[in-house]
């Protein structure tokens, strides 16, 4: 295939896999699928920062920055100076998840593989179903992360220390946690990539290095230790998915290292060999023992996976799997770089790719679950219309990404509002929105009519809308 037709052939893919992942995330919202967490905290926290209001994002509770420090959202807040609408994040995940293919392309290419063979696998990294699924998942900033960290290792192929220190800032501004493949990444560089890229190894690439592993490090110190519990008033969040392990940061690298047995029966055990299964079978057909060092930077992400006590962690469905797809493409490239194959193998390997897809990608979604209130969606689109003003709102977690350009708002989690309805407080609320049908995550149809009782016997609210189980009540005065 000739040089120019495969970058039109790229282009074309990229193209369409954008529009069919933007398609899908915006059909899923539309279906009143999309939900609070976590598509409503971003959307909230980049709104109120496009605003130049204090994000703080009222369903956590917390400044954004004291989430995940994901200081990427600033930037994207720029987008909603033009027009504020959640519809951007659907665009910039989509468009981010498919541009992977493009440095995936690339780096095969400088792997001296064939621009056909290239093209193959960079269609093997749109057809992975973690990118699929993922991106149904609501939004998540590390997703914007993916196509940054091959972009990175192009770079350092390339020689480009400058842009390879740009990449590694985006990265590092996505999430605090990927400062840890940050530096699994700069010691991949120090002990395994000199050998693919000697000249420039001897000029700059142990500087290289050693730059991911300490900016890494820092970042890590800095956020863990400072700037999350700055804002948010305490340890990461994410450390409770590891409270066998102890109660903050320092305390899970103690007994990683001094209890070691805490750790041994999750990493040998049928769960993990099973995750590991997952995420190798749609690309097993181009791995190979011999060549597994690039998954190295791989490995912070999917230890913290195996360790997590929260089971989405180890499955193709949620965002935590994107930062190891990127170290898997590279394992494949390296593995087709040394070997001779014919353009035969890597057509049965695509082949291979999409049925895992057809197996494992979650589209099917689209025929059961996201259908399962299509009967109250056009009594909810217009209880929708009728909330005038950006006053606070109470709603379900459902609804709840549909209503977040406003300073308050909560869903309807039943274990934080009260098992009593008569106890909460309404003081922040001019509008709440209920469906009594389908009270969404964290609710229950118990739940959400004694809210409705409760509402209708309250002298500050009236029902200002009912329709088919929906529910919208309104402020009088203040």
């Amino acid at each position: 295939m000739k040089d120019d037709s495969s970058k039109r052939s790229l282009n074309l893919m990229i193209a369409c896999a954008c529009i069919i992942l933007f398609g899908c995330s915006v059909v899923r919202h539309h279906l009143f699928q999309s939900g609070g967490y976590d598509l409503g905290i971003f959307d909230q926290s980049i709104y109120l920062i496009s605003r130049g209001e204090f994000p703080f994002s009222t369903i956590r509770g917390i400044h954004i920055l004291g989430d995940h420090a994901a200081f990427i959202l600033y930037p994207i807040s720029l987008l909603y100076r033009i027009f504020p609408s959640v519809y951007w994040l659907f665009g910039i995940q989509a468009l981010a998840l498919a541009l992977g293919a493009l440095p995936t392309y690339h780096l095969a290419l400088q792997a001296t593989i064939s621009h056909r063979k290239a093209l193959f696998i960079a269609g093997a990294y749109l057809v992975y179903p973690a990118i699929f699924n993922a991106n149904l998942f609501d939004f998540h900033p590390e997703v914007l992360a993916v196509p940054l960290m091959l972009a990175a290792v192009l770079a350092v192929r390339a020689g480009q220390v400058r842009v390879f220190c740009l990449y590694l800032v985006g990265i590092l501004s996505c999430k605090a946690v990927l400062s840890l493949t940050v530096i699994a990444l700069g010691i991949w560089i120090l002990i395994w990539e000199h050998r693919r890229v000697e000249d420039f190894w001897q000029e700059r690439g142990q500087m290289v290095g050693w730059m991911a592993v300490l900016l890494g490090s820092v970042w890590f110190v800095i956020t863990v230790f400072w700037i999350i519990p700055q804002f948010s008033g305490s340890a990461p969040a994410a450390i409770s998915h590891y409270s066998y392990l102890g109660n903050s940061v320092v305390e899970v690298v103690q007994n990683l290292f001094f209890k070691p047995m805490l750790i041994v029966s999750r990493l040998v055990s049928v769960d993990t060999l099973f995750y590991v299964f997952l995420l190798i079978l749609p690309l097993i057909w181009g791995l190979s023992w011999r060549h597994w060092d690039p998954l190295f930077p791989a490995l912070p992400a999917l230890i913290l996976n195996i360790l997590s006590s929260n089971p989405a962690y180890r499955d193709l469905v949620h965002h935590y799997v994107l930062p190891i797809i990127p170290f898997l493409i590279l394992a494949v490239i390296e593995n087709l770089r040394t070997v001779s194959f014919k353009i035969r193998f890597i057509k049965i390997g695509l082949t291979w790719s999409l049925l895992a897809f057809l197996v494992l990608g979650k589209y099917g979604f689209f025929g059961s679950v996201y259908l399962n209130s299509l009967e109250t969606w056009q009594a909810t689109r217009q209880a929708i219309s009728k909330v005038a003003s950006k006053g606070g709102v109470l709603t379900t977690h459902e609804l709840t990404p549909h209503l977040s350009h406003r300073s308050v708002i909560y869903f309807t989690d039943e274990s934080k509002l009260s098992q009593e309805p008569a106890s909460i407080q309404w003081d922040p609320f001019d509008y709440v929105l209920l469906n009594s049908r389908f009270p969404g995550w964290r609710s229950s149809v118990a739940f959400s009519n004694a809210l409705v009782r409760e509402l209708q016997r309250e002298e500050q609210f009236q029902l200002l809308y009912r329709q088919d189980g929906v529910y919208l009540f309104s402020r009088l005065s203040r």
